[in-house]
Formats: C-alpha cells, sequence, structure tokens
C-alpha cells in the first residue's frame, strides 16, 4: 500500500468492526456485512481482528482495511498483532495496514517496534503503531512507523484511568508524525471533531458504531424492567 493509498484515509473516518468473544455478530460473514454498511455510509477504512474476518471483509470492500491478531501470551502484557508471525498472518489475510502494539512493554518472541516495523515494510504494507504515551509515539515514530495512533492510552498500567479520547496525545503525535490517528473513547461526532482539531489526520471509531452487544446492555441495565428483573434473581 503506497502512500497515496493512505492519503485516501486523511481527514476521514476508519471505523472499528470487532465483536465480542461471545457475541453472535463475530463470524467472518457477519463482520464482512458491517463492513460494508459502514462504508457505503461513509467510512473510509475498516479495522478488522483476526485472519479469517480480514479475509472476508477483503473480499466485500475496497478500501484500506487496517488488519489486527488479539492474542494473549501468558505472562506478557501486549496482545495486538505482538509478534513477527502475527504481523505475517495479518498480512496474507490481505490487510493493507497492520496495527500493532507499540508499548514499551516485552513482547512475545522478544520483537521490538523497530522489528514489526521493519517486517511490515518487507511485506510492502504499512505499519500502524498503537501506542500510549508520548514516548511510545516518538519511538514508533524514530522506527519509520507510518502510522502512530493513540489506540492504547488507558489500556496500560502506566495511563489507566487516563481520559479519553487522548487528544493531548493524538495533539503531540501530530506535531512530530504526519499521520497521527486518534483512536479510543471517540462516543460522539462532538469527540470526532474535537480530535481533528487536536490535530488527528484520521479518527478511529468502533464500540459507538460497531458493538451493538455493549450498546444495548448500556440501554438494558438502566430500564426499569431489566433492573427489577435482575434485582428479584439476586
Amino acid at each position: 500500500m503506497s502512500g497515496a493509498a493512505l492519503d485516501s484515509l486523511r481527514g476521514r473516518l476508519i471505523v472499528s468492526v470487532q465483536a465480542e468473544a461471545a457475541s453472535p455478530l463475530g463470524s467472518p460473514e457477519t463482520i464482512a456485512l458491517l463492513a460494508r454498511c459502514v462504508v457505503q455510509n461513509g467510512a473510509a477504512g475498516v479495522r478488522i481482528e483476526g485472519a479469517e474476518r480480514i479475509r472476508a471483509v477483503r473480499g466485500a470492500v475496497s478500501v484500506p482495511i487496517v488488519g489486527i491478531v488479539k492474542r494473549v501470551h501468558p505472562g506478557f502484557g501486549p496482545y495486538i498483532t505482538s509478534t513477527l508471525e502475527e504481523v505475517r498472518e495479518v498480512a496474507a489475510a490481505g490487510a493493507d495496514i497492520v496495527a500493532f502494539d507499540a508499548t514499551a512493554r516485552a513482547r512475545a518472541g522478544g520483537a521490538t517496534v523497530p522489528d514489526l516495523v521493519a517486517a511490515i515494510a518487507t511485506l510492502g504494507l504499512l505499519a500502524m503503531a498503537d501506542c500510549a504515551t508520548p514516548a511510545e509515539g516518538a519511538a514508533a515514530t524514530a522506527a519509520g512507523a507510518a502510522v502512530v495512533a493513540t489506540t492504547l492510552a488507558g489500556y496500560t498500567p502506566e495511563t489507566a484511568g487516563r481520559s479519553l479520547p487522548a487528544l493531548d496525545l493524538v495533539a503531540a503525535f501530530a506535531r512530530a508524525h504526519p499521520f497521527a490517528i486518534c483512536e479510543g473513547g471517540i462516543a460522539s461526532p462532538a469527540d470526532a471533531a474535537a480530535a481533528f482539531a487536536a490535530g488527528a489526520a484520521a479518527i478511529v471509531v468502533g464500540t459507538a458504531i460497531t458493538n451493538v452487544d455493549a450498546l444495548t446492555r448500556g440501554f438494558a441495565k438502566v430500564v426499569p424492567g431489566t433492573t427489577a428483573e435482575r434485582d428479584r434473581r439476586t
């Protein structure tokens, strides 16, 4: 994927089309259908987890796919495309951009941020560094990542509890990198506008658009009938 193709995402919306582990929406066919829906309604790209789902979405849309693998490695914190093998897995499935954990934490297999960026470049794809801090963004920029993102802000021990969306972080990234993405905690169009105002080249929105499970639970837990039934059972 060329830099010109990356520019097709500039100033645009990327939708993270993912489902919870137990969700009936998680099948490759359903994720592909959801991807078609968001693209039809204005998404310029999609973020997809898992090789089978990436393959299904690749056959359904022509926009850039940000691909990831989420896999827990016992004894290690990073779980988003954190090994060289997982980079190859995402690339083989048809992603255009490979997003990976670019935090300062150790990864299973010992790959460093420069190792992962180099492996992605060798495959002819673009590297998206999912970061949590300004220092991690700077390190990913120095390693040559094509994109730096705020994805993991609030999800590491060092950043737990911080406010989202991480507007200060995306602003810091944008000062040092030509393509900074704000991802995480964008819950409304107002949040999206604020992210662009802070300097984001693009934004990624997930839960607020595609996590039907979480959205439904949020409404269900406050309606009287649901609350009364839960109280009756406890």
